[in-house]
């Protein structure tokens, strides 16, 4: 990011070659085709922009992760890799990054008062969650904490990364190895996952719903330090039922092979995944054996204390449909920052000095594998979680990651200082500065930086006429608004009436239906929508009536527009919401919604069957402008449930989409989308809550009574419609080529912490983005 000129500072916009990623998409091709010559592909200019799907799994965000992108959006990929979470193309056209901090909101301040945010959420299509803030988000983010320094490279990488040698101090206590197990050498039976874990992994436990055909083993026997340790590798095919086994290899502890089986899956194989497996359809015709000859092998062959060691674990005993109570995961052994897992071709080098998993072969050697992960496990036990923190393993992750992105560091300690630099580092190596804007009270310790130019203000309006000044003068500026939070006890009010309105506005009542009514076929008819959380009949009226609950807010908007006014069982019916104070503007609440930014140009579908999904992967070119699909899974099962959300890069495509699935050529039903993917996650971490009856309330809740009385300028909801506004204003007075960063931190404290929300785009970016699935 080189000074364009002295005064303003501003990025020269140079271009490099358009990378063109193919669609990933799914659908009837003949219905679709016709509708193509409708939106022509026309040549675009580079133009800085965003990925439109987060690579986060939960759309969860660390502060961390905003310091990669904040980095890469300075210094560019000649300097440091690519973000770890989204992609931002053509950085080199960004003109300026402007990072507007909401100090004391969260996102239930933006859920609570979404109508009054208006600007912010009609702006910015990509929205994330942030955890809870630290003692010092501002710093995190802008990346001032201790640097951590490789010390003690192990051997085996002493090729890759030269210099190796230097040695400084780490603080051995942040390394999240050491976190977990500490710093003293532990047994196996320490390393074991627990119970709680293995559910959270998603492991095969015995009276799980999608468990119930599984084969258990015969190990139910004390385990102890000295429990017999056996290997674990499966590689699969894809079938038109998903994954399935075709070939398994297990290791005992000596290092000998006991078992290495290739297993003839049941079902039709649709991609015999020869890159990974090696598994060829020449390989695989002659075989006969099938899954049960090996379940029956593998339960006649462990001892009663066997522990078995794999990498990424659970999905090979998914394949092997069987359950195993003791079981050590080498990728969860050594854990990575973040919840992240290194590779095992990685760890094998990083930790054994061994090369596995080479290129030059056709596919993953099972059984090295196998025998790999159990000396990866012995070299655990053996030299403990210090000697592995101090090996560094994050740091060689990142040299080989900067190593893949065309960049070759001369030393290690210049490797460590690409790795840790901060944003303001980052600026002072391309001769520039940060303009931080604050109110007094709230400056931090970056008003102290010498390569940072902070400008204090008596208040919030005082920083905004600032900042319509100065912006423009900086690549890189920090605006920061503060604002009085919630007291504890208004914002667990608050808190408890978000879960009841959501859960108010996915509930429908529906009838009246006849006394003799067909229950079942009922049932089915409101489940055809959406997945139901709970459904019951109501018998207090004249005539019998239905309770649904919908998981999600597009199926209770879909079944209200289905049914509603229409003949069920000879019955004309109604199918509304429950009328209470917290659903009197849901109809104003939903349209704003769906005209979300994040929601413009994703659909949702329900009905989605096993049939579809195969189409979903095989199929590539029949929509035009999907930009990703999301088939959201059970959190208990992992199973995929039996809906999914499609995103388009114009709404004009999403509408044509809709308009053909949900034709007679697929039993699907669907709508426009009504909830950003991000919130499905907050939602689901909110502690339950009963749905209270509808009554009547003419009075507002004492707490929330006591907060109308006391409105100001400062307080959330009326700063919610007044700032969003202000900060739309100043947002249209940015060039294009602008990286805009909203940040609402979230809160902190003893009485519970609320998580953060961030909002970003970039300035009149190009509406094209990268296909991905999720």
């Amino acid at each position: 990011m080189e000074p364009e000129r002295e005064r303003t500072g501003r990025i020269p916009k140079k271009g490099r070659k358009r990378r063109r990623v193919p669609n990933k998409v799914v659908g009837t091709a003949e219905a679709l085709r016709a509708s193509w010559n409708l939106e022509r592909q026309q040549p675009e200019a580079k133009k800085a922009r965003l990925s439109t799907i987060l690579f986060a799994e939960n759309c969860e965000v660390t502060h961390g992760q905003l310091c990669e992108l904040l980095k890469y959006a300075v210094l560019g990929k000649s300097n440091v890799p690519q973000p770890s979470w989204c992609q931002l193309f053509h950085q080199k056209h960004l003109n300026n990054v402007v990072v507007f901090i909401l100090q004391g909101m969260s996102q239930l301040h933006f859920y609570r008062f979404y109508l009054e945010f208006g600007f912010l959420r009609k702006a910015f299509r990509h929205k994330f969650c942030l955890p809870p803030p630290s003692s010092d988000f501002l710093a995190d983010i802008i990346g001032l904490q201790k640097k951590q320094i490789i010390r003690d490279l192990p051997k085996a990488m002493e090729g890759s990364l030269p210099s190796a040698s230097s040695k400084v101090s780490i603080n051995l206590q942040n390394d999240p190895i050491v976190q977990k197990y500490g710093s003293k050498k532990v047994g196996l039976t320490r390393c074991l996952l627990t119970k709680e874990e293995m559910k959270t992994y998603h492991f095969p436990l015995q009276g799980f719903p999608d468990c119930e055909n599984f084969v258990l083993t015969k190990c139910n026997g004390s385990v102890t330090d000295n429990s017999p340790l056996f290997g674990l590798d499966c590689e699969m095919c894809l079938t038109s039922k998903g994954r399935e086994l075709t070939r398994i290899s297990l290791v005992a502890e000596g290092g000998c092979c006991v078992m290495d089986e290739l297993v003839k899956p049941d079902n039709k194989i649709m991609n015999y995944l020869t890159s990974f497996s090696g598994i060829t359809k020449k390989i695989l015709n002659p075989v006969t054996t099938k899954l049960k000859d090996v379940q029956r092998q593998l339960k006649a062959l462990l001892p009663p204390d066997a522990v078995l060691v794999g990498h990424s674990l659970d999905l090979d005993l998914r394949a092997l449909k069987m359950i195993h109570p003791y079981v050590i995961d080498t990728s969860l052994l050594y854990v990575r920052e973040q919840g992240k897992r290194f590779k095992l071709k990685f760890l094998a080098k990083a930790i054994l000095g061994k090369d596995i998993q080479c290129p030059d072969r056709l596919g993953h050697d099972a059984t090295e594998d196998a025998r790999t992960t159990l000396e990866l496990a012995r070299y655990f036990f053996k030299y403990g979680p210090k000697k592995i923190a101090e090996l560094n393993l994050e740091a060689l992750a990142s040299h080989q990651e900067l190593q893949a992105a065309g960049l070759e560091p001369r030393s290690t300690a210049e490797v460590v200082q690409q790795l840790n630099t901060s944003v303001l580092e980052c600026l002072d190596s391309m001769g520039q500065k940060l303009l931080f804007l604050t109110r007094e009270a709230d400056a931090s310790e970056l008003s102290s930086s010498k390569n940072c130019q902070t400008i204090k203000c008596l208040s919030n309006k005082e920083v905004l006429e600032q900042a319509r000044v100065e912006i423009p003068l900086f690549p890189f500026s920090i605006v920061q608004f503060s604002f009085e939070p919630f007291s504890p006890s208004l914002t667990e009010e608050m808190n408890k009436r978000m879960r009841i309105k959501w859960a108010e506005m996915s509930t429908v009542y529906a009838g009246p239906f006849s006394k003799n009514c067909n229950l079942r076929a009922l049932k089915r008819l409101f489940k055809s929508f959406g997945p139901v959380q709970s459904m019951s009949l109501i018998l207090e009226t004249h005539q019998p009536h239905l309770c649904i609950q919908y998981e999600v807010l597009e199926a209770a908007q879909l079944a209200i527009e289905s049914l509603n006014g229409t003949l069920v069982e000879g019955t004309c019916i109604k199918v509304q919401r429950p009328v209470t104070e917290l659903t009197l503007d849901c109809n104003t609440l939903v349209n704003e919604l769906e005209g979300d930014s994040e929601n413009r140009g994703t659909i949702y579908l329900s009905g989605v069957s096993e049939t579809f999904k195969e189409h979903l992967l095989q199929q590539s070119s029949l929509f035009l402008g999907l930009e990703a699909v999301i088939l959201p899974k059970d959190l208990k099962s992992g199973k995929q449930k039996k809906y999914c959300f499609l995103r388009f890069k114009t709404f004009g495509s999403a509408q044509r989409a809709l308009d053909t699935l949900t034709g007679k050529d697929w039993k699907l039903k669907g709508r426009h989308a009504l909830t950003p993917w991000h919130l499905h996650s907050w939602l689901r971490g909110l502690p339950p809550e009963s749905r209270r009856p509808p009554g009547l309330r003419v009075l507002p809740p004492p707490l929330e009574q006591e907060a109308l009385q006391m409105l100001k300028v400062d307080h959330p909801k009326i700063a919610a419609w007044r700032w969003g506004r202000k900060i739309g204003k100043l947002y249209h007075s940015l060039c294009s080529g602008t990286l805009c960063l909203i940040l609402l931190p979230g809160t902190k404290s003893t009485h519970g912490s609320l998580c953060g929300l961030g909002l970003m785009g970039v300035k009149e970016e190009e509406s094209t983005t990268p296909n991905m699935f999720l």
